[in-house]
């Protein structure tokens, strides 16, 4: 089926949007989401819908708009996420929450809203869009390797409770790529005369070039397309760099005290 009705999260920008703009050259039918569908009234490139993936009720209305409107949902991705940095012991819990909500529990209720659909059709695919860094723990980046890695564990468990209704589930795990998530990320402060400042400062300075200098998202774009049209999707995929997907290889094979060396090595820690 060439013209896959497909429902994109976080469609407004960055790799939702590279996605949306991807597949609708491939034939796809695309609706993007975005919180404030005001804030987009000279969007054209494929259809929004307002969207909020911490509010169900939200999730509920616009899931039930698509159904309505084509008859059928073939591809969910999981898009929308939020990025979050700072020293754990200095980062507000109630920021940290947000960020689990947005990133882990927002990708559980879209599920949860699509899969009588996609049952219901006996097929359909979830991807989730997770990350490299949810495969590790990376300094200063704590909290949003945890619900990224969260994620992709909590997928391997529902495709292995949904394998008999013709519903496919994966994970897509991007690398840095030219994004605007460094602008909308919760950054903890630098504080003077923390025990941290120096060793933050300088990680999230490194951590900022790295997405400014990140890949094209339309690699992410054409990852996705590959699997949609897989007959059997793998668990996980990955998408980026060389030395960044084959970081999660040395962390399977070297020694805790050897990757972890490698990491301190790579922030100058």
């Amino acid at each position: 089926m060439d013209n896959k009705v497909v429902l994109i999260t976080g469609g407004s920008s960055g790799i939702g949007k590279a996605i949306g703009m991807y597949l609708k050259s491939k034939g796809c039918i695309i609706y993007g989401t975005t919180r404030n569908l005001e804030k987009y009234k000279a969007f054209h490139e494929f259809q929004l819908l307002e969207l909020n993936v911490r509010d169900v009720n939200s999730i509920a209305i616009a899931v039930q708009q698509l159904i309505e409107k084509e008859g059928r949902l073939d591809v969910l991705i999981n898009n929308a996420g939020v990025g979050i940095t700072g020293p754990i012991e200095e980062t507000p819990h109630e920021e940290i929450l947000k960020t689990f909500d947005t990133n882990f529990h927002g990708p559980l209720h879209m599920a949860k809203a699509v899969l009588p659909q996609m049952r219901k059709q006996n097929s359909g695919i979830i991807i989730n869009i997770t990350s490299i860094a949810g495969y590790m723990g990376l300094p200063f980046r704590g909290i949003y390797s945890a619900t990224k890695g969260a994620l992709e564990l909590v997928t391997e468990a529902l495709r292995m409770e949904t394998k008999d209704f013709g519903v496919s589930i994966t994970n897509l795990a991007p690398g840095d790529f030219a994004t605007n998530i460094a602008a909308g990320r919760y950054h903890a402060p630098v504080k003077k005369d923390s025990p941290y400042e120096v060793s933050y400062g300088n990680t999230l300075k490194m951590m900022d070039e790295d997405v400014d200098s990140g890949s094209n998202p339309i690699n992410v774009a054409k990852k996705v397309f590959k699997i949609i049209n897989v007959k059997n999707p793998k668990g996980h995929y990955k998408v980026g760099e060389f030395m960044q997907k084959f970081s999660v290889f040395l962390k399977m094979v070297l020694p805790d005290k050897v990757y972890e060396k490698l990491l301190l090595n790579h922030y100058k820690l």
